[in-house]
């Protein structure tokens, strides 16, 4: 006779493993949640926390200002230009795998970028933060998906991975000055590298060993064409003459890259990119108004804090604390969007109307008259539509695709983002000298912030006539 699989003290044995270590999908969520949502915190916190300290450090290092560019653009060009790629290795190599290797990559790039050891050290540092943070992002985003359902816990998942990513970037500008000022420029990486500890630490204890994922290749074509595509763009939107060539070579560069992928992809067995995916309205949709949110959402944190500093005369520090109310109206606004249902017409309507409001800066504003109103309406709006978006691009598409998904969803609010400073900061320029000039520049700037926003808003409310609802329900995996 067979003996049965467990013995009883193999049975009592289990038990107190499942006790120490329990599943997270039936004992601990909410830990699962804190861990991903404080993952992407920190890919978002490192966005911006660097901007701050850059004085310092070019004194410290001697940093030509090129330098001094490189070390915020090495990350973003590398977070941005990887991004589908990370998604796909987490869809092949496995969700919980990809977490863990994407923690150990940016925790490793952030020690390295604390220790002063000159300009190529530096910069080849934020690069590997950088490639931490695209496989980082995508695997936490897909392992949250396939934690929650589709319902009203998906929501509030949402809603608080939202709320996080919100914080993370607000929390950039605080907190670099105060580390700055307090313990210096090495700190502000110190910290990521720190914070990414307990990260390490929880990750192999909330979801155990991983699920096994079937040897595949990867489709290295499509992995090159897109990845140089998208740095070639996110580059050369961002250059603004800091090459010989002119403005327009890089980025037509990369939408040739770019129109190749597709025919590349028909031809390869295991694409990057498959076509089914992007034959998903949702995601298509959900990508598009991305695209338009991000060129809002980066150009509102771009041109607020200058006209703070340059018009007001406010300092670093001041600037961060004054956007305190935008930070947290925007936090409250994508907590509660995962609760409550289409909010992404109204997030958007509410966001074009905070930036015109916005645009009547005077050049003698004060905060509670010409910014605190304005800010919250912002911060509400963005909130409002961020969560709706996200779930919007992620819905339909199957758990295997669940990585690429997001990191095609992030992909677009990062190059969004390149896109709207290419196309605002020319408006922004001054035409003379003075500061009722630059003040002028920064309202045609918010101005047309504020018809990219309605745009979006045309487009969400076509989308939803045309019988879909503000966040799309999944559509059942295949196999």
């Amino acid at each position: 006779m067979q003996r049965d699989r467990d013995s009883p003290p193999d049975s009592i044995a289990k038990g107190i493993m499942s006790t120490l270590v329990p599943s997270p999908r039936r004992h601990h969520p909410g830990l699962l949640l804190s861990l991903l949502a404080g993952a992407q915190f920190l890919v978002v916190l490192n966005t911006s926390i660097v901007n701050v300290a850059l004085p310092v450090i070019g004194q410290d290092l001697d940093l030509s200002p090129a330098g001094l560019a490189w070390t915020v653009n090495a990350y973003l060009i590398a977070f941005g230009a990887l991004l589908p790629l990370g998604g796909r290795l987490a869809d092949l190599l496995g969700h919980r795998t990809a977490f863990l290797s994407g923690l150990l990559v940016f925790a490793a790039g952030s020690l390295a970028a604390g220790i002063p050891s000159g300009a190529g050290p530096l910069i080849t540092a934020r690069a590997i933060q950088g490639i931490g943070a695209a496989l980082l992002s995508p695997a936490g985003l897909a392992i949250l998906l396939a934690h929650r359902p589709p319902g009203p816990s998906r929501g509030r998942a949402l809603g608080i991975w939202g709320a996080a990513s919100a914080a993370g970037g607000a929390a950039g500008v605080l907190l670099g000055g105060m580390l700055t000022s307090t313990l210096g420029w090495w700190a502000v990486f110190a910290v990521s590298a720190l914070a990414a500890l307990p990260c390490l630490v929880a990750t192999p204890l909330l979801l155990g060993r991983g699920e096994r994922k079937r040897t595949a290749r990867l489709d290295v074509p499509g992995a090159l064409t897109v990845t140089a595509g998208l740095t070639l763009l996110v580059y050369g939107l961002g250059a603004d003459g800091a090459t010989p060539l002119p403005d327009f070579v890089l980025p037509a560069a990369a939408l040739v890259l770019l129109s190749a992928l597709m025919p590349i992809e028909r031809r390869v067995r295991n694409p990057l990119l498959p076509p089914a995916l992007l034959r998903n309205r949702s995601l298509v949709t959900g990508n598009l108004l991305m695209l338009l949110l991000g060129a809002v959402w980066v150009a509102t944190f771009f041109f607020l804090p200058l006209y703070q500093q340059k018009v007001l005369g406010y300092s670093p520090l001041e600037a961060g604390l004054t956007q305190l109310p935008l930070a947290a109206a925007l936090m409250s606004a994508s907590w509660g969007a995962g609760r409550l249902s289409k909010t992404l017409l109204p997030g958007l309507l509410v966001l074009a109307a905070g930036l015109l409001w916005l645009a009547r800066l005077p050049v003698g504003g004060a905060f509670l008259a010409d910014l605190l109103g304005p800010s919250v309406l912002i911060g509400t709006g963005l909130g409002l539509a961020f969560v709706p978006l996200t779930a919007l691009g992620v819905a339909e598409a199957e758990p295997r695709h669940a990585g690429i998904a997001g990191g095609l969803i992030n992909t677009s609010r990062q190059v969004g983002g390149a896109l709207g400073l290419a196309v605002l900061s020319p408006l922004a320029a001054p035409a003379t000298p003075g500061l009722a000039a630059l003040a002028h520049g920064y309202r045609r700037a918010l101005v047309a912030a504020a018809l990219i926003a309605l745009v979006a808003a045309a487009a969400s409310a076509v989308h939803l006539l045309s019988g879909r609802s503000g966040v799309a329900e999944p559509l059942p995996g295949r196999s």
